[in-house]
């Protein structure tokens, strides 16, 4: 294909759904018109932010912690990020000292794959064999496009099809033995767990009629994320009282799953950090949630409290949640026994 052709092509033909194709002419590009399997191959993860993100936690929660309490690297970072890890004396190693450890490394790295062979890569590989297309699309298309087990989009995380039940386990190739994972859940499920996601996502996105939270006009929304979302209480206690509210429809905080716990906590933090920039006056938060009729909950749907909390809004503050219950907040602690121990210990707020 001569060059006007071939850049109409990428210019207005291309029709993607994912990352390859651009990535397989810039390594054909690159190599000089002729590239293996494995050479385009090797340029994939490069540009793909869903297993870069993978190996950025492998990075952060294997290698970087040994390392790091080995006193040969040191992180560094914002306060608790993580941005990255410097190998310590590096500036005393000569060309010489640096070239006899890459060898040592590479010598390292040959032994270790001699020694386990492919199965250091086992759980990388997708069931252990070839998955048609037609197959990977029926799956993908029941799975609505995102993960079975986490709920994330195909938009967000690349998915794989992947073995319910592992080949090397008696599994077979029929379409009700396969399921879609994001990269990152089937990483961790490897060919040993033949645990069934399947129907998992479908119910993230169950919603009873007649809900107001599962009905919440878009208009008051002001952040979501995959699993919730944020409003402004419609009766607020306080100037940014604000709502945290699970999109599946669940009675209470002990019924959320734990990607909706990650979810809720994440917007949490963020509006928390939020209302304080905005206002300087807020300096203290009250966070809860009513389960049940019995504690105060109107709106069987899971929904979390942020209420901002300012020096003199209420007289005295002192007892905090514990003014749900009349009378309870205020107290005087009362002096332990001298049986018990020490005297004076007070009832914690």
């Amino acid at each position: 294909m001569l060059f006007p052709d071939l850049k109409n092509f990428v210019a207005n033909v291309m029709q993607m759904s994912h990352v390859y194709q651009p990535v397989m002419l810039l390594a054909l590009i690159e190599k000089g018109g002729r590239a293996t399997v494995r050479d385009i191959a090797c340029s994939i993860p490069s540009h793909d932010e869903s297993q870069i993100e993978y190996y950025e936690e492998i990075t952060k929660n294997m290698p970087g912690p040994v390392l790091s309490k080995r006193s040969v690297v040191a992180k560094y970072g914002t306060g608790r990020r993580i941005e990255g890890y410097e190998l310590l004396d590096f500036g005393t190693l000569t060309t010489d000292e640096k070239a006899e450890l890459v060898a040592l490394c590479l010598e390292k790295l040959s032994q270790f794959k001699e020694d386990r062979g492919e199965a250091i890569w086992n759980h990388r590989k997708l069931s252990n064999g070839y998955i048609s297309g037609t197959i990977r699309y029926e799956v993908l298309k029941r799975a609505k496009f995102r993960c079975e087990l986490c709920g994330v989009s195909a938009e967000v995380k690349a998915l794989e099809v992947d073995h319910i039940l592992p080949r090397n386990k008696g599994g077979t190739d029929e379409l009700s033995n396969f399921q879609a994972l994001c990269y990152s859940c089937n990483a961790m499920k490897r060919d040993t767990d033949d645990t069934d996601f399947r129907g998992m996502a479908e119910a993230y996105n169950h919603r009873e009629p007649g809900c107001p939270f599962c009905e919440m006009p878009s208009g008051r929304v002001i952040e979501q994320n995959e699993l919730c979302y944020v409003v402004r209480d419609k009766y607020p206690v306080a100037a940014g009282h604000t709502l945290i509210i699970p999109k599946r429809h669940v009675a209470d905080y002990f019924g959320l799953w734990q990607p909706e716990l990650n979810a809720v906590n994440a917007l949490l933090k963020k509006h928390q950090e939020l209302l304080r920039a905005e206002d300087a006056t807020v300096t203290g938060f009250n966070v809860g949630m009513n389960c049940g009729p019995v504690a105060g909950q109107t709106v069987a749907h899971c929904h979390i409290h942020l209420i901002p909390r300012r020096v003199g809004d209420v007289e005295n503050p002192a007892g905090g949640v514990r003014h749900v219950i009349p009378g309870k907040g205020h107290y005087q602690p009362e002096a332990v026994s001298s049986e018990a121990g020490s005297a004076g210990v007070v009832a914690p707020n």
